[in-house]
């Protein structure tokens, strides 16, 4: 059962075949006519390979690759030549490989710190992500309880880092639109 799409050899489209009906030995048994194996010798001789052929191209052959591709491969290329004649061609390339791949997981790494570190949720935006932590758990008996003994005032909730900036410093100078009988939630 053949398969279908590009899971087929021939991506989908039914091959045809070139050699007739004598691909298979018991039509060849039952006889040929002087056609059919004059055919069958030319099928057979077309088969043979000439002393250049299989024509093999390299995969790197720069042909076969786009200008991106090439400038961006060109600095690992330059290393497995340079480590080929200490090394071997094998492990050259090998460590131009794993080399790589190291390479893009350190630009990974960085480009995702950056971002968390750069791109945080806060007054000032809505994107970036938002990192919340839970109060660590203190049960009476334990040396650090109550652990938050301060004192909160309502807009101390859902902050943002309003606080900590430098208009948030001039607001709790001046405390405007605050009631004067407000009073400190204690936690």
């Amino acid at each position: 059962m053949g398969g279908h799409g590009n899971e087929s050899p021939s991506g989908g489209v039914k091959p045809m075949s070139i050699q007739g009906r004598m691909a298979r030995p018991e039509e060849r048994a039952l006889g040929m006519t002087d056609a059919e194996r004059a055919w069958r010798k030319q099928w057979l001789q077309d088969q043979l390979l000439t002393p250049r052929e299989p024509i093999l191209i390299s995969k790197e052959h720069p042909d076969l690759m786009n200008p991106i591709r090439r400038a961006y491969r060109w600095p690992l290329n330059q290393l497995q030549k340079l480590l080929t004649p200490i090394m071997g061609p094998t492990p050259a390339h090998v460590t131009r490989f794993y080399l790589g791949k190291v390479i893009m997981g350190v630009y990974i790494v960085w480009g995702v710190s950056y971002y968390f570190m750069y791109n945080t949720n806060t007054w000032v935006n809505r994107s970036g992500w938002r990192v919340t932590r839970n109060k660590e758990m203190v049960f009476p008996g334990d040396e650090r309880f109550p652990a938050d003994t301060r004192e909160k005032m309502p807009r101390d909730f859902f902050d943002r880092g309003f606080k900590d900036s430098v208009f948030g410093k001039r607001w709790d100078n001046r405390r405007p639109f605050l009631p004067d009988d407000e009073i400190p939630i204690k936690l």
